[in-house]
Order: structure tokens, then C-alpha cells, then sequence
């Protein structure tokens, strides 16, 4: 075996994001090492199975395994066995939901002894505008001799790998050289490349996320005025959008969570010199609608202490196992302090804490649909009082 044997390692390669890039690189033909400090995680994927649920990956993990083009390693040192470095971690806000570069300063002590001089080094998590830069310095600093670039993820989860072939790939670099670098690297997943300097780059990125986040934002507000006025949303919506092209983008109310667009909408406000109000505003409607939800039941019943409420889904998103920020566990803890006994159920998620469907069907008084999983559609649950803000369960969007 030589000493250059992969074409690309993956920092963060078992994860949900890490992973699903880790065998699109494999898939169009490259050598890849996946470099994941969580053993278990390398032990599943070693033997074909796939750590969590995305659409298409179990086939072709198990159709790439028997190639010998993934490397599955938690030694950092696996690092040096390529010229090219994508590294793939969380960039969590601290307390006061602003930037943490902690990750990346530990990322950069960790691999800068094993990068080859020249190394390409491309990040690819959503970071605060100038961390390209910041990463760069910090390399040079520790003297290593490395190219930096920005690509950020651009998938939504459980679509990776269709998503990579179909959707342009932004490949932020501020020396055109790196751009080439990066640019080829990423044209091996077969989508448009976008070049970009690093910084306009990492706006696009946080720009979208904040985008997204604000529609949800101005949906579950409507849904709320709707409410308060004693208005059905449901027939408000449909009298909105139906064959009315120029509101066809205004999405139905739910939960918006989730490990991305809280987070990235938190740095931009960071960023900017006013602290992105807009931002902050769809923050606080977001987040306060596991609020809204038990505010309303408490006007209806008077008191939740003896019901026994439960929740159907703690994914943060439908036919997702993900249960990162979601909001639904902000529900149950609300529901909790409130009084009420919460019975908590999901299909995908791992929680000990949770029962199956059928006991929560049996126990509870009330239903909060927390998730529109598929399985959940399909339930005939004739008269129940059933919170439904998603619309999903065919009796339009009720509180």
C-alpha cells in the first residue's frame, strides 16, 4: 500500500452529512476515507449498515463496501493517506447564540501533524461569514502549507445522494488555484459547480438557511393570527394559494427545527451590525410554537394536570430518525411542566423514553401530531381531540 492510497478523506464521515458525500465521492469513482471518532458508528458501516435513515445509501453503501473505496478509520492519521481533506462537523452557537470556532481550533490541532504539505483542506459545514479565512490562518500559524476552501452542504437530509447529482455545488475560494482544486473535487458528484469567494460563499449558505427559516416563520405567525381570530388557516390557505402562482411558496405552519436553520439564522444575527431583527423575529415565532400549542390546550381544558397527553413523532422532520433540536421534545418538556402525564412515540427515533404507538393510542387523552411521519396519515383515530397544526391527518390544520 502506498502512502497517498485515498483520493479524499471525510472528517465526519460517518455522520449525516459526512456520510452520504463519503459514498457520492466513492460512487463516481474516488478512493475516500471516512474519518469518524465514533467507532461504533465505523463498526456499523463496515458491516453495511447504514447508521441512520437516507434515501438510496443502504444499497449503495452495500454496493460500494466490496470495491475497497472506503477506508473506514478513527485514526486521525488516516489523514496523510490523501491530498484532499473535507471536513464535515457541527458549528454549534454558544450560550449567547453566538459563533463557536472551539471545533474547528480542536479540528485544526488534530490533523494539522498529519496534512501533506499542498493538501487541500474544504470546508463544508455551515459556518459564521470569515471562518474559511480564520481556519486558513490558524493552518498557517501552526506552518502548515495547506489550501483552504469553503463548499457548503447543500442537501436536505434523507435526499443526499439524489440531491448531489441534481444540485449545484458552491465552491467558495479566494485564489483562483484552490477554486480549480475544489472544483474539481466536487464536479466528481456530477452537479453544476458555482464559484464563489469563500466569504460570499458562506452568506449564500447562511442566507438560504435564514430564508427558509423566516418562510416557516411568516407561515406559523399566519397560522396564529388565523387561531386568535377564531379563523380556520386551513380554508385562509387554501383560498391563498390555490392556482394563485405568486403565493404557490407560502408553506404550511409546523414545527421548524432541526440542527441547521435555528443555528445559522443565530450567526447571521451574530454577524450583523443590527443583529438581524427579521431573524430574531422568526426565532422567537418558531420557537414559541410548542407554547402556542400548550397555551391553547390550557384554555381549553382549564388545566392539563391529570390528561395524559401524547405526542406522535420526535423526529425534527417526517420519515427522518434525526432527532436533533427538535421541537417536539420542547413540547413535551412544556406539557410535563404544565401538569400533564406525556407519552412520547416515533417510528425511526432510538429513545428509550419512548412508547410504542399503540400504548399511546390507548393512554392519551389528547394527541399532538409532533411529526407528519407517513405511518401517522394513515390512523383512524374517529373522534380523538387531536392537535394537528401540520394538516397532515386529513381534518385540516386544528388546535
Amino acid at each position: 500500500m502506498s502512502d497517498l492510497d485515498l483520493d479524499v478523506v471525510v472528517l465526519g464521515g460517518g455522520g449525516h452529512v459526512g456520510l452520504p458525500l463519503s459514498l457520492a465521492f466513492a460512487a463516481g469513482g474516488l478512493r475516500v476515507g471516512v474519518f469518524d471518532t465514533n467507532e461504533a458508528t465505523l463498526e456499523r458501516i463496515g458491516r453495511g449498515e447504514m447508521p441512520f435513515r437516507e434515501g438510496g445509501a443502504d444499497e449503495l453503501l452495500r454496493s460500494v463496501l466490496p470495491t475497497g473505496r472506503l477506508a473506514l478509520s478513527a485514526d486521525p492519521a488516516v489523514v496523510a493517506r490523501a491530498l484532499a481533506l473535507v471536513v464535515v462537523i457541527g458549528t454549534p452557537v454558544d450560550e449567547f447564540l453566538g459563533p463557536s470556532m472551539t471545533l474547528f481550533e480542536r479540528t485544526v490541532e488534530q490533523v494539522t501533524p498529519h496534512l501533506r504539505d499542498g493538501a487541500l483542506v474544504v470546508l463544508r459545514s455551515t459556518v459564521y461569514p470569515g471562518t474559511t479565512a480564520y481556519v486558513a490562518q490558524a493552518f498557517a500559524d501552526r506552518g502548515a502549507r495547506v489550501d483552504v476552501a469553503f463548499c457548503p452542504e447543500r442537501i436536505a437530509e434523507g435526499h443526499a445522494l439524489e440531491e448531489f447529482r441534481t444540485l449545484p455545488q458552491i465552491v467558495g475560494a479566494d485564489e483562483p488555484a484552490i477554486g480549480d482544486r475544489a472544483a474539481a473535487l466536487f464536479a466528481r458528484l456530477g452537479g453544476e459547480i458555482i464559484r464563489t469567494s469563500s466569504k460570499e460563499a458562506e452568506l449564500a449558505k447562511l442566507f438560504t438557511n435564514a430564508w427558509r427559516y423566516m418562510k416557516f416563520a411568516i407561515a406559523n405567525q399566519f397560522f396564529m393570527v388565523a387561531d386568535q381570530a377564531g379563523v380556520n388557516y386551513a380554508n385562509v390557505l387554501e383560498a391563498i394559494r390555490r392556482d394563485y402562482p405568486r403565493a404557490a411558496d407560502l408553506p404550511g405552519p409546523g414545527f421548524a427545527a432541526g440542527p441547521c436553520l435555528f443555528k445559522d439564522t443565530m450567526q447571521l444575527a451574530a454577524f450583523t451590525s443590527d443583529h438581524f431583527p427579521m431573524g430574531q423575529s422568526a426565532m422567537q415565532v418558531n420557537e414559541g410554537m410548542p407554547a402556542y400549542i400548550v397555551s391553547a390546550l390550557e384554555r381549553r381544558h382549564g388545566t392539563l394536570r391529570g390528561r395524559t397527553v401524547g405526542i406522535l413523532g420526535m423526529a425534527f422532520k417526517a420519515e427522518s430518525d434525526d432527532s436533533r433540536a427538535s421541537l417536539s421534545y420542547k413540547l413535551r418538556k412544556l406539557l410535563a411542566w404544565a401538569g400533564a402525564t406525556v407519552l412520547c412515540t416515533d417510528p425511526y427515533v432510538a429513545d428509550a423514553r419512548l412508547v410504542p404507538l399503540e400504548a399511546v393510542l390507548v393512554e392519551a387523552d389528547v394527541l399532538v401530531l409532533g411529526v407528519p411521519h407517513r405511518v401517522y396519515c394513515d390512523l383512524d383515530l374517529g373522534d380523538r381531540e387531536v392537535v394537528d397544526v401540520w394538516g397532515a391527518l386529513g381534518r385540516g390544520i386544528t388546535l
